[in-house]
């Protein structure tokens, strides 16, 4: 392992040249061997074009158990490999993402279809008795993003859910490259809508490693506010939806209520409710005073407080337990499989928290401890979600009484040349993953975003396997998966 790969640390730079290059075959084989390991898994594979024209693949692959991350490449030479994808299931999309980019053929994957392109998309198909088909899609009746889902049925029974994507594909990493520096934080802020502190810290995070900067303290513990408050606001959403696809409308409209009041937290912080423009590289652009201090922590308590209450209700109906529970299961050795990530891999009982396995900025210095639940069920996915928001309420809570008295921002502007770092945060969804990489100009050559939704879409299409096509709508929104973080 040490002579094919380079460890490296979360949110740090080295130089591209101190990456292995190993034999293409071997490089593959390598992948497949840690990763059928308990807690290997892979965390990005990407091509990136070499200055003489030829493509370079690096893999990221991270053992959450020990908090390793390890990178190694493999020059292609000419257009195929051996598919990872029958033995890996969790580098499918990987391997059909380099396929739709660079034309890199893995010989022997189960099916080669685009990832975000329409152009040559086919549909699986069965043919029976009775057997018949369902599209939902693109278009959705709410206000959503176009997502195509195709369903094989035999009566109400789901044989198989197919999930495409990629109708409103904008080019984020290529725009990335393309724009100037004070456009690339706004860029990052709009991969998806809701997840503005999640990917504008990932982003501040890969700029300030090469340029090698540490952020003032100060400026830690804001970003790791505003992360959590992202957090438990967008999950206290998700539990207000939850309750209304079961028709539990008061508690719907509690959890609406308590969704604003958190969100209106980020907006006496800097003025949006979604924190943009509150992040910088090199710290915060706003601070906190002594007054939102003490309004932060009023607000706290009494946001706990309700939300005790609330989720207390939710959980002791029993109408309710009968929708969740048992409903659209993803087994804990499914979830390994596919890669799953953040509250989807933690309710299938895999302890996977970047913020934990691989701490970053004020989580270097205050631990958070993971929820997980067993089951794999909407359940176990609404769970977890109420007992993270107890958590990162109390360490909001705990963290306001830890803000130093400095500044909480450098200034932070020239970047190494010829390096990379691979930048990690834990997002509501779950990892968000942002690699950067420069050239001998200090230029920014390739940009790669990985969003959780990436990682978590299959999940959804196997939590329907076997189950009632009417069971997709609470299935759908226990995920609550972005559309947007996919297209890119």
């Amino acid at each position: 392992m040490k002579k094919d790969f380079l460890m490296i640390r979360n949110s740090a730079a080295y130089l591209t040249e101190a990456v292995p290059v190993i034999e293409l075959e071997a490089f593959r084989n390598k992948i497949a061997e840690f990763c059928n390991k308990a807690d290997g898994r892979i965390v990005a594979l990407l091509g990136k074009k070499e200055n003489n024209e030829s493509l370079r693949i690096f893999t990221v692959l991270g053992s959450d158990s020990k908090g390793e991350l390890y990178i190694s490449s493999a020059i292609l030479s000419g257009a195929e490999y051996s598919s990872l994808t029958p033995d890996l299931p969790q580098a499918n999309l990987f391997e059909r993402e380099l396929y739709e980019e660079f034309g890199i053929i893995p010989k022997n994957h189960p099916w080669l279809k685009p990832v975000r392109n329409s152009a040559g998309y086919e549909f699986y198909s069965l043919a029976g008795d009775s057997v018949h088909e369902v599209a939902v899609g693109p278009v959705h009746a709410g206000v959503i993003e176009p997502g195509h889902f195709r369903f094989n049925c035999h009566g109400e029974k789901v044989f198989n859910l197919e999930i495409r994507l990629g109708y409103q594909r904008r080019g984020v990493e290529e725009l990335m490259l393309k724009s100037k520096p004070s456009l690339r934080l706004v860029l990052a802020e709009s991969i998806a809508g809701d997840t503005v502190i999640g990917h504008a810290l990932a982003y501040c995070h890969a700029i300030e490693a090469l340029a090698d900067r540490q952020v003032p303290q100060r400026g830690r513990v804001i970003r790791a506010l505003a992360l959590e408050l992202e957090r438990v606001a967008n999950h206290v959403g998700d539990l207000g939806a939850l309750s209304n696809d079961v028709g539990f409308l008061p508690v719907a409209s509690y959890f609406g209520r308590l969704k604003a009041e958190f969100s209106n937290m980020l907006l006496a912080l800097n003025g949006n409710r979604y924190g943009r423009g509150l992040l910088k590289p090199g710290g915060a652009a706003f601070d906190l005073d002594n007054e939102l201090v003490k309004n932060f922590k009023i607000r706290i308590e009494r946001g706990m407080k309700e939300a005790d209450e609330i989720t207390d209700l939710l959980f002791s109906t029993p109408s309710v337990l009968a929708r969740f529970e048992k409903t659209g299961v993803v087994k804990t050795e499914e979830a390994r499989k596919l890669g799953l990530v953040g509250p989807s891999a933690r309710a299938s009982g895999l302890q996977r928290d970047v913020r934990c396995d691989y701490p970053f900025g004020m989580y270097r210095f205050k631990k958070i401890i993971p929820v997980k639940a067993a089951t794999g069920d909407v359940f176990a996915r609404a769970r977890v979600r109420a007992l993270e928001i107890k958590r990162s309420l109390t360490f909001i809570d705990e963290a306001l009484e830890m803000v130093p008295r400095e500044k909480i921002s450098i200034s932070c502007e020239e970047i190494k040349p010829s390096s990379f770092s691979v930048c990690m945060t834990e997002g509501w969804r779950g990892e968000i993953a942002h690699i950067a990489f420069t050239n001998e100009r200090s230029e920014l050559s390739r940009y790669k975003i990985i969003d959780p939704s990436f990682h978590n879409w299959p999940g959804l299409e196997i939590a329907l396997k076997n189950g009632a096509i009417s069971d997709f709508p609470l299935c759908n929104k226990s995920f609550n998966l972005s559309y947007a973080g996919f297209d890119l």
